[in-house]
């Protein structure tokens, strides 16, 4: 499916010069949605995924349905503070500074082979912290899959040696 008809693009959104890739209107087809889902879960099956792990909130989005769909759990990484129960952190550089993300402890078993699942892949910050949370836990990240990759913001540069999946790619 060509998902792009589905992507609403938002031109100087959140600032000038930024042309905002909108999944909303994705999401509110539900065929184009599930089609989605569906690919990141046969992708899911294909890399052996017993967990899904996916940074706040899009991934959430994107790795619930996912979980749900090959009856494996979900583990959310978030803002620190977020989380109820004793967890670990990374911190990581944004464009304008630094930000935190954490992970429940107890959420990954050694050796468990996680998917971590988000809907972009931009600079690759998040998913390189939450790839060294899932690591640290002694999870083995066998895959990737975003729902967009832009392309020219070369965040693939950061996850060399893991498997990537994007259903679409903004050059």
């Amino acid at each position: 499916m060509d998902y792009k008809k589905h992507i609403t693009i938002v031109e100087d959104w959140p600032k000038e010069g930024i042309q905002f890739k909108d999944i909303t209107t994705l999401m509110d087809d539900g065929k184009a949605f599930k089609s989605a889902v569906d690919e990141i879960v046969e992708y899911a099956k294909k890399v052996g995924a017993e967990l899904v792990v996916g940074p706040e909130a899009r991934g959430f989005i994107v790795g619930c349905p996912v979980s749900y769909a090959l009856e494996i759990g979900f583990a959310p990484v978030r803002k620190e503070g977020k989380l109820p129960r004793e967890t670990i952190k990374v911190d990581y550089g944004l464009e304008y500074g630094k930000d935190v993300l954490t992970i429940h402890r107890d959420a990954i078993k050694p050796g468990q082979k996680v998917l971590v699942v988000d809907d972009l892949l931009a600079t690759g910050g998040t998913v390189e912290a939450t790839i060294q949370l899932v690591e640290e836990l002694g999870g083995e990240v066998v895959g990737c899959a975003f729902l967009i990759e832009l392309a020219y913001l070369n965040g693939r540069d950061k996850l060399k040696g893991y498997d990537i999946l994007p259903l679409m790619t903004y050059e």
